[in-house]
C-alpha cells in the first residue's frame, strides 16, 4: 500500500515560506533550533549543504510521523571575495556589510536538503549579484527603515528599498531570496512524482 506523504519546510523564515508555495506543494512548517557556525575545514559549498543536512536532522526529532514526512530544509549565506557574511549583529555592522558590496559583485549560496527515511538529496545554487554603487546616507535608511537583521549580508533583493541598487544578476533570483526554487522542485518531484508543480 502506498504510504501518503506530506511535506514540512524546516524554518521559519516568511520568505522561504512564500517562495515554497510557488511550487504548488502544501505544506507545513517546524522550526529545528541549531548552530549554524561554519567549519573551517569544509568549503563554502560544503558548509551550507552540511548545514541543511543538519536541519533536516533535528527537524527529524520534532516530527511525529517521520516515516511519512519529507522534510525540507536550506541555508543562505552571501560571500564576498571567498569569505562568507553572516546576518549583522547590529545597525553598525550591517552598514559594515552593505559599504563592502556597493559598487560590487558577490555571490549568494543556498544549502538545501529533502529527506525522507534513508533516501536524501542535497544541493546548493549559487547566484552572482552585483550592486551599484550607494552612498552612506543611502545605506541608513534602508537599514533604519527595512531593518534586515535576520539575513545574511544584511539585505534582501526583494525589499523595495535595495531595488534601487541591483544592477545585475546572474543565476536564480529565488536563490538570493532564500530558496532555490527550480532545484527544490526538482528534487521534491522525486518523492511526490504524482504532483504537479505550479511554478
Amino acid at each position: 500500500m502506498e504510504r501518503t506523504l506530506k511535506l514540512v519546510l524546516a524554518s521559519q523564515s516568511p520568505r522561504r515560506k512564500e517562495l515554497l508555495s510557488l511550487a504548488g506543494y502544501p505544506f507545513e512548517t517546524v522550526y529545528a533550533d541549531i548552530d549554524e557556525t561554519f567549519d573551517p575545514r569544509l568549503t563554502i559549498e560544503e558548509n551550507v549543504m552540511d548545514i541543511s543536512v543538519r536541519k533536516a536532522s533535528a527537524a527529524l526529532r520534532l516530527i511525529p510521523s517521520p516515516e511519512t514526512t519529507v522534510i525540507l530544509t536550506a541555508d543562505t549565506t552571501v560571500v564576498l571575495d571567498g569569505t562568507p557574511l553572516g546576518k549583522p549583529l547590529d545597525s553598525g555592522h550591517a552598514f559594515e556589510m552593505l559599504s563592502s558590496l556597493q559598487g560590487r559583485t558577490h555571490e549568494v549560496l543556498t544549502g538545501f536538503t529533502a529527506i525522507l527515511d534513508e533516501k536524501r538529496i542535497t544541493g546548493y545554487a549559487k547566484t552572482v549579484v552585483e550592486f551599484e554603487p550607494i552612498a552612506a546616507e543611502e545605506i541608513w535608511r534602508y537599514i533604519d527603515t527595512m531593518k534586515p537583521f535576520d539575513k545574511a549580508g544584511a539585505y534582501g533583493i526583494q525589499d523595495p528599498l535595495l531595488a534601487c541598487f541591483v544592477r545585475g544578476i546572474q543565476g536564480c533570483y529565488y536563490n538570493v531570496v532564500g530558496l532555490p526554487v527550480s532545484k527544490v522542485c526538482t528534487a521534491l518531484k522525486s518523492f511526490f512524482p504524482s504532483c504537479s508543480s505550479q511554478s
